[in-house]
């Protein structure tokens, strides 16, 4: 039995941690073969995705004694700190050293990363080589490192946790339910696909935040819809209703949202994931979520689709209300960013309008030109789907006016409906 069974998913992380800390486990069988130690890894992810716990489990699995660094006094103590952890894991080695969050230890940024605390880091890694001392890390921010510490000879393996997805997310959302005691019917397959990429301390507090849903309505199980409000209200900040005597309003944005949607849906069906008309009271937008290939960024027709749906919300208002969607600037923003990056950074649209520091306002003026018209071309398809598509918007509005929240399942019950009617 290995020490990772308790760690759900992460299988190929699983295994080539497994696989290291066979090799300190038993080192004997490598060195014959004429490997030599390593001295560190490092794991990198965002917080709340379980590094801490993978780590936890790779010590246990190595078998060897463990000194925990976590910057819990000031700077100048703190270095001290470091060099006399180093020094107790050479008495007793062989041992790891595992330095939690390591990119909290100093206050460094991107102009300045050499600061004492990763600068004694480094030497004591080298200091201590081949002593039998292991370093282990977890860091939220890899790039508050030095590239010096980053580098192969200090930390020879370098892993990225990422956010759970598809068959992981799946069985992570699963763990957390089978630890609450009364649970309904509840679709997972489709949880994973809403709840894609959030990290598992996300997925927890959702899940548990859905029991409390559950409690207070004086039901005695968790159903599907209460995962579902826990998700747009947490992650969302959403509040637990959208006013009732702001009619325009509340119209407008299951306009804009359906036009998200829609345009989404037509350009790759499936792909939407949960669309809500609930919102902050700062916000004039309610929320889309959008499930993407793992190909995205390898393909410039999905990026583009991107921005198609991005200009969806304000092609559905004007064309709809009759009126320019004056709440969309956040949109339109996005939009051009997307734009920006296809004409200048990635150059898909012609090498002619990459611009440098010392580009001449003539490229810089044909780059700003091209951005402008290619919006406006993309904002036309973006009209034009809506158009084709206005039962489906229509339909996607007045279902949002009712149950404020959709899923995956109730746009594809729409979508159905409607493919049926029109024969």
């Amino acid at each position: 039995m290995s020490a990772f069974d308790k760690v759900i998913g992460y299988e190929s992380i699983k295994m080539e941690l497994i696989r290291y800390a066979d090799v300190l486990k038993n080192s004997e069988k490598y060195s014959r073969l004429g490997v030599v130690p390593m001295s560190g890894i490092l794991l990198s992810g965002r917080p709340g995705l379980g590094k801490t716990l993978l780590a936890k489990c790779f010590i246990e699995e190595a078998g060897w004694k463990c000194f925990v660094l976590r910057k819990e006094k000031p700077n100048g103590s703190f270095v001290n700190e470091i060099r006399k952890t180093y020094e107790k894991a050479k008495e007793e080695a062989p041992s790891i050293i595992f330095l939690d969050d390591m990119d909290k230890f100093s206050n460094s940024d991107c102009e300045y990363k050499d600061t004492e605390e990763y600068v004694t880091i480094q030497s004591c890694i080298d200091e201590y080589k081949g002593l039998n001392i292991f370093t282990l890390a977890t860091v939220n921010e890899i790039y508050r490192l030095p590239d010096s510490l980053r580098r192969v000879g200090r930390f020879d393996e370098i892993i990225e946790v990422i956010p759970p997805s598809g068959k992981n997310a799946e069985e992570i959302i699963e763990h957390y339910l089978k630890q609450k005691k009364a649970v309904g019917d509840i679709d997972v397959k489709e949880l994973s696909l809403i709840l894609d990429s959030r990290t598992c301390a996300e997925l927890e507090t959702i899940i548990n935040k859905a029991g409390i849903y559950a409690g207070f309505a004086n039901r005695d199980r968790i159903c599907h819809q209460d995962v579902i409000d826990a998700f747009v209200r947490m992650l969302y900040e959403s509040p637990e209703c959208i006013n009732p005597e702001n009619e325009r309003e509340n119209m407008k944005i299951a306009i804009h949202e359906a036009g998200h949607a829609v345009v989404s849906e037509v350009l790759e069906p499936g792909s939407v994931t949960l669309v809500s008309v609930c919102r902050n009271s700062w916000s004039t937008q309610g929320v889309t979520n959008i499930h993407k290939p793992d190909d995205f960024n390898l393909s410039k027709e999905l990026q583009e689709h991107e921005v198609i749906r991005t200009l969806g919300g304000r092609a559905a208002t004007e064309i709809l209300l009759g009126i320019a969607d004056v709440g969309c600037s956040s949109d339109l923003e996005e939009a051009h960013s997307q734009v920006d990056e296809f004409v200048d950074n990635l150059g898909t649209l012609g090498l002619d309008t990459h611009t440098r520091r010392d580009s001449s306002a003539y490229i810089c003026e044909k780059r700003d030109q091209l951005i402008t018209s290619e919006l406006e071309r993309y904002y036309k398809i973006a009209k034009q789907i809506i158009v084709e598509n206005r039962d489906f918007v229509e339909k996607m509005r007045d279902e949002l006016l009712k149950q404020k929240t959709l899923t995956f399942r109730d746009i594809e019950k729409i979508r159905k409906e409607l493919e049926e009617k029109r024969g």
